[in-house]
């Protein structure tokens, strides 16, 4: 049996939600130590050290001049991908920027009575670094990556968006690649990954002037070189490993809920697929379908690895009690088979994602949808939110005072900053309102 399945009520059944609630993993000492010594390398070395950790890792024979993508190669890239790809490109594009269109806030005042106009002024960032892993070597090219960090940082109305990728053996990025970020505008590429790659953006070079955020997935250095510049730039999160727990009731396929597993399993060893049931039944034919379905996938291995370590199946006692383990879990991608679901969806308090019904596989919303797919994990949607146009923009107060507004306000400003033990602070709102000075 790949997974056991555990009772909610039964003393391994709380001893796997206490352990599911306290998931959040950092990154171990070595990697903090390794990050820390490539990001000061990079500050000191620059351009040499990107060029020198991208011919150790990536790209042996690559060139200070190759490591930016030129017109030429994008030019090329759109002769070399298929016409069928173009087009599932382009409609995920649609999709994804019409959803996030509704996502713009507008600048806004207010004027009181007495003359005082207060207000948020929203702008954008001037520029975003936007992170895409190589994917085994460029052979599985993350394209949803560049258009779900891209679209919405256009959609801000971020001027300079650049773009990191480690590229092959032979200093090639995937055209697919290329293709996705050129339809959305991005033109600014470096054949560049992992931290030195967040380095360069955080701290900026010669060849690659520095960003002001810096979003996108990846390994462990990744995320851990991401957590250490996080301050001198903004980051859209620390990712952990992908995660889906599914709520399945009696009405649920359980062929669906397998293959819905499976898909989280197959990311990484790491990755986190639970699936709480009210059916036992339910429970039974899910691993069932669970050894039926793994012999199919191109990572049985790394799925199978993943279930039989981390993989969790609860039976839970009502949809309510699912629920509420869900919203303590707060998972990336929230699941639920369950019947009338959308009567259940204003119970959810704490999800990445919540996919809503039998015919929503977590795989829409990683492509086509329209949501964006870079999500809270180890329960962080306690507290944080999607990747939106909202990452991109930052928010100023604006306040005007006429004479006459503050001379109503002086006494109180000079009463609080006085208790304060600010008397700068209360002089430089005396001195305008003394008619003496």
């Amino acid at each position: 049996m790949i997974i056991k399945p555990l009772s909610t009520s039964s003393r391994e059944g709380v001893g796997k939600l206490a352990d599911l609630r306290d998931r959040f993993q950092s990154t171990d000492n070595n990697c903090h130590k390794i990050v820390a010594d490539i990001i000061q390398d990079v500050r000191n070395r620059g351009d040499q050290a990107l060029l020198d950790y991208t011919r150790k890792f990536d790209s042996p024979d690559i060139t200070i001049d190759q490591l930016k993508v030129t017109e030429s190669e994008i030019e090329q890239a759109f002769e070399m991908v298929d016409e069928k790809l173009s087009n599932s490109l382009d409609l995920a594009i649609e999709r994804i920027r019409t959803f996030h269109e509704h996502e713009k806030e507008q600048s806004w005042t207010i004027t009181g009575d007495n003359g005082i106009i207060t207000g948020r002024l929203v702008n954008p960032v001037d520029s975003a670094g936007l992170y895409v892993p190589g994917g085994q070597g460029g052979k599985t090219p993350l394209v949803s990556s560049v258009l779900m960090n891209g679209i919405p940082a256009g959609i801000a109305g971020v001027k300079r968006r650049v773009m990191v990728t480690p590229a092959n053996s032979a200093g090639k990025v995937n055209p697919a690649l290329l293709v996705a970020a050129g339809k959305i505008g991005i033109k600014e590429i470096y054949k560049i990954g992992s931290a030195w790659a967040i380095a360069a953006l955080a701290y900026g070079t010669d060849l690659i002037p520095r960003v002001d955020v810096i979003v996108g997935p990846g390994n462990q250095f990744v995320a851990e070189a991401k957590q250490q510049v996080s301050g001198r730039v903004r980051i859209d999160m620390v990712a952990g490993p992908s995660e889906v727990l599914i709520i399945a009731d009696e009405t649920a396929t359980p062929a669906y809920a397998a293959a819905d597993m499976l898909a989280q399993a197959e990311h990484d060893p790491q990755a986190l697929a639970i699936l709480v049931t009210t059916s036992p039944e339910i429970a039974d034919r899910v691993l069932e379908e669970l050894e039926a379905q793994l012999p199919k996938l191109s990572r049985e291995e790394i799925a199978r690895k993943s279930l039989s370590e981390r993989g969790v199946i609860l039976i839970a006692s009502s949809v309510e009690e699912a629920i509420e383990i869900a919203n303590q879990l707060a998972a990336e991608h929230l699941e639920l088979m369950i019947a009338n679901p959308l009567d259940h969806v204003d119970k959810i308090r704490h999800a990445g994602a919540i996919f809503a019904g039998h015919n929503v596989p977590e795989s829409t919303g990683d492509y086509l949808a329209g949501p964006n797919h870079v999500l809270p994990t180890m329960g962080t949607a306690r507290f944080s939110s999607a990747l939106g146009v909202e990452t991109f923009v930052k928010k100023s107060s604006l306040i005007s005072y006429p004479r006459e507004a503050l001379l109503a306000d002086s006494e109180h400003i000079q009463r609080l900053a006085n208790l304060e033990g600010l008397t700068g602070h209360a002089r430089s709102a005396a001195i305008r309102t003394d008619e003496r000075k």
